[in-house]
């Protein structure tokens, strides 16, 4: 028995058609680029230890010392908020003539006791005379920031980087580098420093 050809050739050719038109998008899609998906890693996240503590802020905040990063143990401040970080301010000699004289002092001490000695601040503020220098510190560069109060200075030192390992969220190290530091300065100066010890007497 034989089928007429003419009858079937256009509905092979119609399936042809479709077939091509059906593939044809989907050859198109999958040779098509996929979307990078980024992986990114924890340390980039803004809300990783890590991250907030290379938001390092300086000066003063409020007319006062600024206290001790909560993710930055590398440091000691007379800002009460600074907790376990905190340590008591400078009381300056009655007999210092003026403010000036206390911060000449100051510096003179900063420039005996440390290393690489780099003034970055000076300011005459209706709180007191701020001061601000860069030394070399354990890992990298440090800052160390005093306000000149009448007969009393605040201070701040911190280490600008802070070491952390991954997948840790404790930074390493402690705030007695940033101590003896500050220690050295005031036996320097040979002002009066209270104490705890001092206070339980």
């Amino acid at each position: 028995m034989s089928f007429p050809t003419a009858t079937l050739l256009p509905q092979i050719s119609l399936c042809g058609h479709l077939l091509v038109s059906t593939v044809a998008p989907l050859v198109l899609a999958l040779s098509a680029p996929l979307p990078s998906l980024a992986i990114q890693s924890p340390f980039a996240s803004p809300t990783t230890p890590f991250s907030q503590s290379k938001d390092l802020r300086l000066g003063l905040e409020d007319g006062k010392i600024r206290p001790c990063p909560s993710t930055n143990p590398r440091c000691v401040s007379t800002n009460p908020m600074s907790s376990l970080s905190f340590a008591f301010p400078w009381i300056v000699p009655k007999n210092s003539p003026s403010s000036d004289d206390v911060v000449q002092k100051l510096r003179e001490a900063i420039v005996k006791t440390q290393k690489n000695v780099k003034f970055v601040a000076y300011e005459n503020t209706p709180e007191g005379q701020y001061l601000q220098a860069e030394i070399d510190g354990g890992f990298e560069r440090d800052v160390i920031e005093f306000l000149v109060k009448k007969d009393f200075v605040g201070y701040r030192s911190v280490a600008t980087n802070v070491i952390y390992v991954y997948p840790f969220t404790t930074a390493l190290g402690d705030n007695k580098g940033q101590q003896e530091r500050i220690n050295k300065i005031g036996e320097e100066l040979g002002w009066y420093v209270p104490n705890f010890e001092l206070m339980d007497d």
